[in-house]
C-alpha cells in the first residue's frame, strides 16, 4: 500500500510521516526500513502485517489516567524510526532488514483488530511495542474505525511523528504515552539517532489538541540521570505541559547494545521522583520496581490514596466525578 504522507521529488520521494523526512531513491528504504520507494511511489512494506498482538492491562503502556484497571488490545508491526542502543523490544523494532519486514507476523485488517478488541472486552486499542508511526497507515485506519465503535485509541510513541501525521491521527487519539528519553539533544543524537526538539514539539501539540499525554523516562545510570538534567526536564513538564501531566520514571536493565550499564538503583528512581514532585508535578510514578508504593495515584491536595496499584492490579477509591473521597479534589484524567 502507498503510504499516506509523502512527496514526490524529481528523482526520489520524501517520506513525511516522521521528523526524519527521509529522501528515498528508487529501490531504497528509509531509516525505519519498512517504507520503500518503488518506481516513484512510497510503499509500506508492513501494511496489515501485525508482528505482535495481545490483551494488556492499560497500566502496562503505561497509561494510568485513562480508564484504570481496563484492558487494552495492543498491536505492533515490525520496525522503528529510532536506533536506540537500549531498545527493550529490539527483536521486533530494530531488526526489520534482517527479518524481511514484509514477511513477518500475521495479516490483520483494521476491522479484524477492532472486532478482536471488542470481543475480548477491551476498552481501548494501543499501538505499541514498536513505534506506531512506522505502521501509520494501519494505525490510522484502525483508529478511525475503533472510535466509531466507542473504543479509545492510544499511541505509545517516541514522539517523532511529523506535524502532518499528528494532525491526521489527532481526531482519533484519546491518549499517548510519549518517551521523553532525555533532556539533552546530544543524548538523542548519540543513542537514538534523532533530535530532542521535534519530540518536545509533538508533546506540546498533543497537549494543545486535548490528547491525554503521559510521559515516560527510562533512567539510565550515568547517561540521563543527573539531578540537573532531571530538574530541567521536570520544570519543562510542569511549566510547559502542566502539573497534571503524569511522569513515569522507569528502571533500566542492560539489553540490546547497552549491556555495559548497571540496572537503575532504586535510590536513583526515588531521587528523580522527588525532583518531579519538587517541580510541582502532581502525578509522578516509578516503573519496573513493583511494591514500592510509587505506582499509586495520590490526591495532590491531601495525599489520600486515590488508586492503589500492585503490579497490574488496581483498586480505585475515587468518588463521583473522579474526586478524592477525603477532600473532594478532582483527579486529572478520564475515569
Amino acid at each position: 500500500m502507498d503510504t499516506l504522507i509523502y512527496k514526490k521529488l524529481e528523482s526520489a520521494v520524501q517520506c513525511r510521516v516522521c521528523n526524519h523526512y527521509c529522501i528515498i531513491k528508487d529501490g531504497e528504504q528509509g531509516i525505519c526500513k519498512v517504507r520503500e520507494n518503488k518506481g516513484g511511489n512510497l510503499v509500506s512494506l508492513t501494511y496489515r502485517q501485525v508482528i505482535a498482538h495481545s490483551i494488556d492491562p492499560i497500566e502496562k503502556k503505561p497509561i494510568f489516567h485513562l480508564m484504570p484497571g481496563s484492558s487494552s488490545y495492543s498491536i505492533a508491526s515490525i520496525g522503528c524510526n529510532f536506533v536506540c542502543r537500549f531498545c527493550q523490544n529490539a527483536q521486533i523494532a530494530q531488526d526489520a532488514t534482517r527479518m524481511k519486514a514484509y514477511d513477518q507476523g500475521i495479516s490483520m485488517s483494521p476491522s479484524q483488530i477492532v472486532k478482536e478488541a471488542l470481543d475480548s472486552g477491551c476498552q481501548s486499542i494501543s499501538y505499541t511495542y514498536t513505534e506506531p508511526t512506522v505502521f501509520f497507515e494501519l494505525a490510522m485506519e484502525t483508529a478511525r474505525l475503533a472510535k466509531q465503535k466507542g473504543l479509545d485509541n492510544i499511541f505509545v510513541t517516541n514522539g517523532y511523528m511529523s506535524r502532518e501525521a499528528l494532525d491526521m491521527i489527532q481526531p482519533y487519539l484519546s491518549a499517548a504515552n510519549v518517551d521523553l528519553k532525555a533532556f539533552d539533544d546530544a543524548f538523542y543524537q548519540k543513542y537514538c539517532g534523532a533530535r530532542l526538539s521535534p519530540v518536545k514539539k509533538t508533546i506540546e501539540r498533543m497537549k494543545e489538541a486535548g490528547i491525554l499525554v503521559e510521559l515516560t523516562t527510562l533512567l539510565i545510570p550515568g547517561l540521563n540521570d543527573s539531578a540537573s538534567e532531571l530538574s530541567r526536564m521536570a520544570a519543562y513538564i510542569a511549566d510547559r505541559l502542566g502539573p497534571d501531566t503524569p511522569w513515569h520514571i522507569s528502571a533500566f536493565h542492560p539489553c540490546y547494545r547497552m549491556t555495559d550499564r548497571p540496572r537503575t538503583p532504586v535510590v536513583s528512581l526515588e531521587k528523580a521522583h522527588g525532583i518531579g514532585k519538587k517541580a510541582g508535578l502532581r502525578y509522578v510514578y516509578i516503573g519496573n520496581v513493583p511494591g514500592t508504593g510509587f505506582e499509586n495515584t495520590y490526591c495532590h491536595t491531601c495525599n489520600e490514596v486515590l488508586i492503589r496499584r500492585v503490579g497490574y492490579q488496581t483498586t480505585s477509591y475515587l468518588g463521583d466525578g473522579a474526586t478524592c473521597p477525603k477532600c473532594g479534589t478532582v483527579c486529572a484524567g478520564k475515569f
